[in-house]
């Protein structure tokens, strides 16, 4: 999470897990969108499920630097905007592509796992 912060919650994983973990759900993040990529002759919505995935991605991209500069509120904003946005591409890849669908549901534990962190910041340094 920051690095120049003294505070720290108890349950943050150690800095050594987390580069492992996101290499691996990027991974699955980028299967999903390839396997809906190619099928998309399946969805009926395919644009919006397009666009969900993406926007999440940049929020997700762009985080790191929004919460490394102490904006916690703001971060943690951009986290459940990054759930509410995955989710609704889960939900709407999972009847006609359940395998993308079920590529996104680690990322989804994931990442609202870092918004219990994030609010834990976001409470400590209001």
């Amino acid at each position: 999470m920051t690095f120049d912060s003294e505070y720290e919650p108890f349950f943050q994983p150690p800095g050594w897990i987390v580069a492992p973990i996101w290499a691996v759900l990027y991974s699955t993040l980028a299967i999903s969108i390839y396997y809906t990529l190619m099928n998309r002759d399946k969805l009926e919505k395919f644009n919006t499920i397009v666009f969900f995935f993406f926007a999440q991605l940049t929020l997700n991209l762009l985080w790191p630097s929004v919460f490394n500069s102490a904006e916690y509120l703001t971060s943690l904003i951009m986290i459940v905007l990054m759930i509410v946005f995955s989710i609704l591409y889960a939900y709407l890849t999972f009847k006609p592509l359940p395998s993308a669908s079920k590529l996104v549901w680690p990322y989804i534990a994931w990442v609202t796992f870092a918004a219990i962190i994030n609010a834990s910041y976001y409470l400590h340094f209001r």
